[in-house]
């Protein structure tokens, strides 16, 4: 009988998110990571997510998308400022991408039909999650269903599952789960406007979640900031 692991498709953004799911999905697959150049403000989370590849010895895959795919976000158009974190904040924020996750699983489900995987990894969470509606547990539930409809694979019966291991997770349980998986959340960038080097604003979001997250565990953030 082969040792051999069975193949999985990671989004890594270069975050502590993905960087955790990479973390959980290394112990059972062999993994090949996947990231995202989508005009992004700060593009130092593609260099984390290659050293975060290196460490786990996952093979990486970076993707163009064209300038103009996803504007309209604080993330892709420097026309709208990146907001403070407000607790009280209602609806959707201006941080949103437009489909952003739709359009990265349509690609690792492609990769992973053409390499032979029956399994994306994907590190959205419906905790602390900003309030974006394509990281909720039904919309990842009605892409799993039209991936098995849509593809050559899922109709000849090799159903494709899409592994949410954070979705139910605070923070500091993820930050928890991948410190004891050995993860260097030194490497992650989360935040939303990071400098060249990777350092973190503190304001946003992202920065606040994650530094919560750290307080909550018990464990010395070593994000680096501005």
């Amino acid at each position: 009988m082969s040792d051999s692991k069975a193949k999985a498709i990671v989004l890594l953004s270069g975050g502590l998110d993905s960087a955790t799911v990479l973390a959980i999905a290394s112990q059972n697959f062999e993994c090949h990571a996947i990231s995202f150049n989508y005009a992004q403000r700060s593009l130092s989370e593609i260099n984390a997510a290659k050293r975060l590849a290196e460490q786990f010895s996952a093979s990486h895959q970076i993707i163009q998308i064209d300038v103009g795919v996803m504007v309209g976000s604080a993330l892709t158009d420097n026309t709208v400022d990146v907001p403070e974190f407000d607790e009280n904040e209602q609806g959707i924020p201006v941080t949103y991408v437009p489909a952003r996750n739709t359009l990265f699983l349509s690609y690792a489900l492609a990769i992973a039909e053409v390499k032979g995987s029956q399994d994306i990894f994907i590190g959205v969470n419906a905790v602390d999650y900003s309030g974006y509606p394509d990281c909720r547990p039904e919309y990842i539930r009605s892409y799993e269903t039209m991936a098995n409809l849509a593809t050559k694979a899922g109709v000849e019966g090799n159903k494709l599952s899409v592994h949410v291991p954070l979705i139910d997770m605070s923070k500091a349980e993820i930050i928890r789960t991948g410190n004891d998986l050995g993860v260097d959340y030194a490497a992650t960038v989360s935040c939303y406007q990071a400098n060249e080097q990777g350092e973190a604003c503190g304001f946003c979001d992202s920065c606040q979640l994650r530094r919560k997250g750290f307080e909550n565990v018990g464990i010395e953030d070593p994000t680096r900031y501005i």
